[in-house]
């Protein structure tokens, strides 16, 4: 399911909303997990699971193409741990 999809879908379970409204909603729903992400905190939603990040350290990489070595700064990425309803759904079991 793509972004717009998902736009579609709530507008038509919602029909007293706009489409200019759910966007917004889930515009809103977004920024909010990737500014708490980007503050260094942690978004858990019940049911479903828990987005934080993780640390990576510096290294060497190599370019793929020249097979050249080039540094790689440390960052942080983001990370989603599946919560266990999530886990016994997709594994068949129901929740």
């Amino acid at each position: 399911m793509i972004r717009s999809e998902l736009i579609q879908k709530l507008a038509d379970e919602n029909p007293g909303l706009s489409l200019p409204e759910v966007e917004k909603i889930v515009d809103l729903f977004f920024r909010e997990i990737v500014d708490r992400l980007s503050a260094g905190g942690r978004v858990e939603l019940r049911g479903f699971g828990a987005f934080t990040t993780r640390a990576r350290d510096a290294r060497t990489g190599r370019n793929p193409r020249t097979g050249e070595q080039v540094p790689v700064d440390a960052k942080r990425v983001p990370y989603f741990k599946p919560g266990k309803e999530m886990r016994e759904r997709l594994n068949g079991k129901d929740a």
